[in-house]
């Protein structure tokens, strides 16, 4: 066997020659993308083309080219047209502590793999904690995103509500949780795969707003209570992926107080708000909850993938999963905050903490307030136009950085309107110049914005109006 090849692929010079050329090419598409020299937000190509054209690059290609095509046959977040999905355009310094992670390959289940990580996670969750508005006793850690940490709180939550020791020894009762209509599909996911079933997700109307009604709470918890399913939890959305409308967590946690259940609030998105003087009361009784998710790859200029899971009660943190790795961890008599594999579903998991303290080193905390207070003004700004032109029919007036709305004429039915607005968003995403995406509510077609771009004008945002209204003018 030639062993030459493991050498040369650990070759610490040919690493320095790539590594410099690739930041000069990213810091290259940085300014491509935020100076809008490219035209297009996304470059589109079909899934059967891109598979076709990657599997030719891989016997032809130019080795060369590699990280270059990677860039360009992509979506550009950092482009101030790019308002579609939850997804950051991250701060170029997270580029590095990823770079940092990536090499370095600190599993993080243990303390010994993982050691400057786990410390400073710990920093950054107790900092996280105390941005919330719990007390001391609090604590948490962080996870590789929104669902699996929505999953781990749920898990939380049946522990610590339900008397049974269901983790090692199952279960046979039937058990529920209570969740808007509006809530993210993974928590539906996360019910089912506790096998909870359809049965154990209780979900409740929403207001004309898109908010839970909480005045639906007590009839609906007696009818499901009356078929013999215990309900352990309730899910607050703070807000929802959909309309970016908050429930009223407040009203929330009374009823949940009530009834002695687990108060999750899922603020993957929204969590942020925490951070901005000025929209901070859309979280109002967040710091009542029992368990919160504050993504960072969302509203925190972080890459994916890094979320937060914060408890009130820090014991919570640490009692959710009993199993134990003799080869891996061992008991202590106090708390054993640094052993990260006892506390997550994760064994492995990258060294994301460095992004969070790496932001708040550099920059503080007025870089979440600045970045939070931007995006939600603009989505405010952008309800406005919208609600302003006669073209368009916003779905609820914005509380958030994301925007629903659809292009109208009188002389269309529900249908052919639904049909039309499809067609629309085809041809955005075709053209490039935009991207936007889609939903759909209450069997009304939307497109929808979120804008996630500091850099993104309201002079960007009317252009998008004006070039809906030329691609509409071109379908009817």
């Amino acid at each position: 066997m030639d062993k030459s090849i493991l050498k040369k692929a650990y070759a610490t010079d040919d690493f320095r020659k790539r590594g410099h050329q690739l930041v000069d090419e990213l810091a290259d598409h940085l300014e491509d993308k935020l100076q809008e020299k490219s035209r297009k937000a996304i470059q589109w190509n079909e899934p059967d083309t891109e598979l076709e054209f990657w599997n030719d690059f891989l016997q032809n290609g130019n080795k060369n080219t590699l990280f270059s095509q990677i860039t360009q046959r992509t979506t550009y977040v950092h482009h101030p047209k790019y308002i579609g999905h939850q997804v950051s355009p991250t701060a170029p310094i997270t580029a590095l502590t990823g770079m940092i992670s990536a090499l370095l390959n600190n599993g993080m289940a243990v303390y010994e793999m993982g050691m400057a990580p786990s410390a400073i996670e710990r920093v950054i969750t107790d900092w996280l904690c105390e941005k919330i508005g719990f007390e001391k006793k609090s604590s948490g850690f962080l996870t590789s995103g929104g669902t699996l940490a929505n999953l781990t709180a749920l898990l939380s939550a049946r522990k610590a509500i339900i008397a049974d020791d269901i983790w090692n020894e199952g279960h046979s009762e039937n058990l529920g949780i209570i969740v808007s209509e509006e809530a993210h599909y993974c928590v539906d996911r996360a019910a089912k795969i506790m096998g909870l079933g359809e049965k154990g997700i209780i979900k409740i109307p929403a207001t004309e707003g898109f908010q839970m009604n909480t005045l639906l709470l007590e009839e609906a918890f007696q009818k499901i209570t009356d078929k013999g399913i215990k309900i352990f939890a309730i899910v607050g959305s703070a807000p929802s992926t959909a309309t970016g409308i908050y429930d009223n967590l407040t009203e929330i946690n009374d009823f949940a107080k009530k009834k002695d259940l687990w108060f999750h609030v899922d603020g993957a998105h929204g969590g942020a708000a925490i951070f901005s003087k000025k929209h901070k009361h859309t979280l109002e009784g967040i710091d009542k909850a029992d368990s919160v998710v504050i993504d960072g790859h969302k509203m925190m200029m972080m890459p994916t993938i890094t979320t937060a899971l914060l408890f009130k009660d820090g014991k919570n943190a640490t009692a959710t999963f009993s199993q134990k790795a003799d080869y891996l961890l061992t008991q202590y008599d106090h708390e054993d905050w640094y052993n990260s594999g006892k506390k997550t579903f994760e064994c492995t998991k990258t060294m994301m903490s460095i992004h969070w303290y790496a932001m708040l080193k550099f920059y503080g905390e007025d870089i979440f307030e600045a970045y939070v207070t931007h995006l939600y003004d603009m989505g405010h700004l952008f309800g406005n136009i919208v609600e302003n032109d006669p073209y368009f029919e916003i779905a609820t007036k914005p509380v958030s950085n994301i925007v629903c709305f659809r292009f109208v004429k009188p002389t269309l039915d529900i249908d052919t309107a639904n049909t039309l607005n499809e067609k629309i968003r085809r041809i955005l995403l075709e053209d490039g110049e935009y991207y936007i995406v889609q939903t759909k509510l209450r069997g009304v077609h939307y497109l929808r914005c979120t804008i996630m771009n500091p850099f993104t004008t309201e002079k960007h945002l009317k252009s998008l109006l004006e070039k809906i209204k030329n691609i509409a003018d071109g379908l009817i």
